[in-house]
């Protein structure tokens, strides 16, 4: 990646602290992909435009070629929006960059479906990324359905981290640099600067997506922000998360309707990461790791359903059909 551009600085130049409204240009985009969770990707949309009444939005749909009558369900109830309906599931980066590829905003906001924005949130980020030119991408603070705050954004997943997060380390309170990759002792009630930004509300500077590009389609539901953001991190813009607002998120409704499908594609997901940005040994490396751990999970599960435990049954069966598709978990080069 060249680094001789400074973008952040040019940008401030030629936009100042507050770049000014063009006449039918909004100022955010809000992309939103769906699959299979009609009712809460109207409740989604319903708390956007509930919640945007300071900001002029944008709202672009990707239906991925869902079952349940999404599409003609939000074309019915929110005429407004953009709606692009995919007949066949193309997945998550590919169907996101669909809709940055019509965005006309100053920001893009992609949210997840199964979220709910909260107050003035999206207005709250705009104005953030107005006053810190130099930041490429940002989050804000998330919160679970009882309200509790989740733990998003992450450190990269290098092999250290991923050791952590596969042994369990991570859960251990002390030394409390084991929890490092999740940011586990910091209540995301400050600011700072993070490596990746949760998917789930990620709002983005236009001008960072026209110079790093768009979303890496070989990476099909998961690893794509973590990419991303690492990419803007490496053009030289900062990645950042800000208190300024809250959503819910409900977390993972349509990750777990695949059911083992997805840690194969978690899986894989984290050898491309490191074949893309480390080489084929790393990518090993990350492969030999994780499908320890998912090997390791079988024969714990395997042996805890002997006694009769209905989880236990189905966790031996969720892992024994991640272990049986090893191959898949490889990734080849993108």
């Amino acid at each position: 990646m060249n680094r001789t551009n400074s973008p952040p600085e040019a940008v401030s130049k030629t936009l100042g602290n507050r770049p000014p409204e063009l006449p039918g240009v909004p100022g955010v985009s809000v992309v939103v992909i769906n699959w299979n969770t009609r009712d809460m990707t109207l409740d989604c949309l319903a708390s956007v435009f509930e919640h945007t009444r300071d900001v002029s939005v944008e709202v672009i749909v990707v239906d991925n070629a869902s079952t349940d009558g999404s599409a003609q369900a939000i074309a019915q109830r929110f005429p407004q929006v953009t709606l692009i309906a995919n007949r066949e599931n193309r997945g998550f980066a590919a169907a996101n960059n669909q809709a940055m590829r019509q965005a006309r905003g100053r920001y893009w906001l992609l949210l997840n479906s199964d979220t709910l924005v909260l107050d003035a949130v999206i207005a709250a980020s705009a104005r953030y990324l107005d006053e810190h030119a130099d930041v490429g991408a940002m989050g804000c603070r998330v919160l679970n359905d009882d309200r509790t705050v989740q733990l998003t954004c992450s450190r990269y997943p290098t092999l250290a981290n991923l050791l952590l997060l596969t042994s369990g380390l991570w859960k251990l309170n002390r030394p409390r640099w084991l929890g490092r990759y999740a940011y586990k002792h910091w209540q995301r009630d400050s600011e700072r600067d993070v490596d990746t930004v949760s998917g789930c509300y990620l709002m983005a500077r236009r001008q960072a997506c026209e110079q790093v590009g768009l979303f890496d389609e070989a990476f099909f539901f998961f690893g794509e922000e973590t990419d991303w953001c690492r990419r803007f991190r490496e053009a030289g813009w900062r990645v950042a998360f800000s208190p300024v607002g809250e959503i819910v998120h409900y977390g993972s409704v349509s990750a777990r309707k695949l059911n083992h499908r997805r840690d194969i594609m978690l899986t894989q997901a984290m050898v491309r990461l490191h074949r893309k940005h480390a080489g084929v040994a790393a990518a090993l490396a990350a492969y030999v790791l994780l499908m320890g751990f998912n090997l390791s999970r079988m024969i714990f599960w395997q042996l805890t359903r002997l006694t009769g435990s209905p989880r236990a049954k189905e966790r031996a069966r969720h892992f024994t059909q991640v272990v049986a598709h090893a191959r898949e978990c490889w990734a080849e080069k993108g």
